[in-house]
């Protein structure tokens, strides 16, 4: 039962995932062509943090592509007999899902504060503040995934797991619930209704039409990003957290193949959050 059980997992996510990553890279492809050649989003601080994303998506779709093949080839994804492949492969993929998150919270607050009705405010907010920001983001989420490459280890029984305790805890109640899962999804969802509340009032202000029409098309597009990013990120966030503080041995081979399952499905649902911008 088991045997079918794992089956049926590793099927599903072979076909799935290579069905998101192939029409995700293309989106997202289609997306850096879009923003950095039309005139209309040439310097704006939306296309350019959109653009970002979509270079992080399409790496970390190409990276889990990777490991779908070694999947369909192997039977798993060759991180419970190989050391560095172990830390490689969390590492990699953490770096990409933070920054493409981050990419996502600055989308919302820039697009708040550029349709606030304080001018001041507005002006504050410039290209070259936004990718000053976007660097300086980048390098603390690559040094904070490369600080977890020293904590995660084969364990006989559960194969590539956190082995340290305290970065246990760390990713238990900081990594998974907050980095991952509360604060992007609370710091977007604010930005984007105080966005649209924003773009409400620029109806009252001396805004030309064409701009105002801009604003209100980002604004929406924002919207909608911030929609799908809760309702395909908080699943999967609440399912690694309970994973990580109850691993399944495996030993207990019908236990350890539910789970597999269940965590595909999530994973899939977690996929479309990079593929859907």
């Amino acid at each position: 039962m088991s045997a079918q059980i794992l089956d049926v997992a590793r099927k599903y996510s072979l076909y799935s995932g290579t069905v998101i990553c192939s029409l995700g890279i293309v989106g997202n492809t289609i997306n850096i062509l879009v923003f950095t050649q039309l005139k209309p989003f040439r310097n704006n601080r939306y296309a350019f943090y959109l653009t970002v994303e979509s270079i992080s998506n399409i790496f970390y779709l190409l990276f889990s592509l990777t490991i779908y093949i070694l999947i369909s080839i192997y039977g798993n994804d060759g991180t419970g007999s190989s050391l560095i492949w172990c830390k490689l492969r969390y590492t990699i993929a953490q770096t990409f899902v933070l920054i493409t998150f981050t990419m996502i919270c600055c989308t919302a607050a820039d697009e708040y504060f550029s349709t606030n009705y304080l001018y001041n405010i507005g002006y504050l907010c410039t290209l070259k503040l936004s990718r000053y920001l976007t660097f300086v983001f980048i390098c603390i989420w690559i040094t904070h995934s490369i600080i977890q490459t020293f904590f995660y280890n084969i364990v006989p029984s559960l194969g590539c797991a956190i082995a340290n305790d305290v970065y246990l805890r760390y990713a238990t109640y900081f990594t998974y619930p907050v980095l991952t899962g509360l604060l992007p999804i609370v710091i977007s969802l604010l930005c984007s209704l105080f966005a649209y509340q924003n773009v409400r009032r620029i109806v009252r202000r001396q805004i030309p039409v064409a701009r105002r029409r801009l604003d209100r098309q980002i604004t929406v597009m924002c919207f909608m990003r911030v929609i799908a990013f809760i309702c395909l990120a908080a699943p999967y966030c609440c399912y690694r957290i309970y994973a990580v503080n109850n691993p399944v041995s495996r030993s207990e081979p019908l236990e350890f193949a539910n789970r597999q399952l269940v965590h595909v499905i999530f994973a899939s649902l977690a996929s479309l959050n990079f593929g859907v911008n």
